[in-house]
């Protein structure tokens, strides 16, 4: 039996494999609510403008409101045999109107429907994750003040490199959400065109007024270009690639995590519940929330490819292969989701250990870049010739097993004879945080001003009205 909804030009029903293959009913369900306000909105400017009778338009109101009703309480029974979303609600529509559901589809096409729907769905998940990213920020700069002055070593390489601060490394995360928030919003702004009225491809010959629909949904303007308008997936990719950068950078916070909360680091402690046990070692505390986060962005990654490749190749307009825009957005986005919800979780969790932390910052020889600044400020030394002072300095005590500090001054005098007492005054780890005062450094004074202006702009931000 032939699709009943598009099937005038068919004599049979299509074969098993190609109902298979054609079906997106199972996936495109999602984006119900979207298709529902599109509707509205086209039934309300068909009234208006006298394409469409306003009885017409008042019981296609009333059989709307009645199906997203019937989906939101799970009444609504979706049918593979209608293909997608769309067909599924006006077939359910004509059974609780009749003939007036027809008129619905005048002067559109699902080709320009589903590119409605999924901008709307995009938008709407895009606030979502930008309401979710604050929070993250919100916790993290909430921990950076605590620990704005609990010294941690800082690494180049994964080597030792300088002392910081705990407070100075989660405030980079900030910074890193912010640019991410930032890229979401641009993503958003340029996806905010209506593409309702294109129809197929060429638009229509209907009196329809467009720029009616794009304000009753929300959007800041009609698409211009009626081919454009059905074919564009730009604004899924732009989401996509803000969705891939923020992933990295969630991946790289949990792999920190991982490391932080090994016994050969042991920085941070995350209680039972982001952590899980072994089923043969008991003593095992595995850090699987930071693993999943991590190994969760190649899902991201995954998706934002493979929508490359559908597009890459496809003539204007509408093909069929963009039916695979769908799967990918809205598993990569979830994921997405899901990642911000348990780094949250694990910031919030997170104990630092402040000891072993300050322990280690000094490891290494982390201070010599400050016994360098001291040579060049002091002595007057070009800070080459510091540097290759410093080097020395720090070849004696490595051959002596000992750390900067525990050098003698006569030590250091055989090295660089116009050194002095002073010396010893930058080389302990909270001495050296406290003396990176530059705009953006270290210092414990920077971080907690820095801190706190996040938290001011954020709870702005959260407070302000809708």
């Amino acid at each position: 039996m032939s699709n009943r909804m598009w099937g005038g030009r068919f004599a049979s029903g299509p074969a098993e494999i190609m109902e298979e293959i054609n079906a997106s009913i199972d996936f495109d369900k999602r984006l119900a609510p979207q298709d529902i306000r599109g509707s509205l909105a086209h039934a309300a400017m068909l009234a208006k403008t006298g394409i469409l009778p306003r009885e017409d338009a008042a019981e296609i109101e009333r059989g709307l409101k009645t199906v997203a009703e019937e989906i939101a309480e799970g009444r609504f029974s979706f049918s593979r045999a209608l293909e997608d979303i769309h067909m599924n609600v006006e077939s359910r529509l004509n059974e609780l109107i009749g003939p007036a559901a027809g008129r619905l589809h005048t002067a559109r096409s699902r080709n320009d429907q589903v590119a409605t729907d999924m901008r709307l769905w995009v938008r709407d998940t895009i606030d979502a994750l930008d309401g979710q990213l604050a929070e993250l920020q919100m916790a993290l700069a909430e921990k950076a003040l605590a620990h704005a002055g609990a010294v941690m070593p800082g690494f180049t390489h994964l080597q030792s490199a300088q002392p910081v601060t705990f407070g100075h490394h989660l405030l980079a995360y900030v910074e890193m959400l912010a640019r991410d928030r930032g890229r979401f919003a641009d993503a958003r702004r340029r996806l905010n065109e209506c593409p309702l009225g294109a129809a197929a491809l060429a638009g229509t010959s209907f009196p329809i007024d467009r720029f009616m629909t794009a304000e009753a949904l929300g959007f800041d303007r009609p698409t211009a270009n009626s081919l454009d308008s059905v074919s564009d997936r730009d604004f899924a990719l732009e989401t996509l690639a803000a969705a891939a950068i923020c992933a990295v950078h969630l991946s790289r916070f949990a792999e920190e995590i991982v490391l932080w909360v090994t016994p050969q680091f042991g920085f941070v402690r995350l209680s039972d519940r982001f952590t899980t046990g072994s089923s043969i070692m008991p003593q095992k505390r595995n850090p699987d929330a930071a693993e999943l986060v991590r190994g969760k962005a190649g899902r991201i990654f995954g998706a934002l490819q493979g929508l490359l490749v559908v597009m890459k190749g496809l003539p204007l307009a509408y093909s069929k292969d963009m039916q695979e825009d769908k799967e990918g957005v809205f598993d990569a986005l979830h994921t997405l989701s899901l990642c911000i919800a348990a780094t949250a979780g694990m910031v919030r969790d997170m104990e630092p250990d402040t000891k072993a932390m300050k322990r280690w910052a000094g490891a290494a020889y982390a201070t010599a870049t400050d016994l360098a600044d001291w040579l060049v400020r002091a002595l007057n030394l070009p800070f080459r010739a510091a540097h290759h002072v410093t080097g020395r300095l720090v070849a004696m005590a490595s051959e002596r097993k000992v750390g900067l500090e525990k050098l003698t001054l006569d030590d250091m005098r055989t090295v660089e004879p116009r050194i002095t007492e002073e010396i010893f005054g930058v080389l302990g780890v909270e001495k050296s945080v406290r003396s990176r005062t530059s705009y953006g450094g270290t210092a414990p004074a920077n971080v907690r001003r820095q801190a706190r202006r996040w938290l001011m702009r954020l709870k702005r931000e959260r407070d302000a009205p809708a």
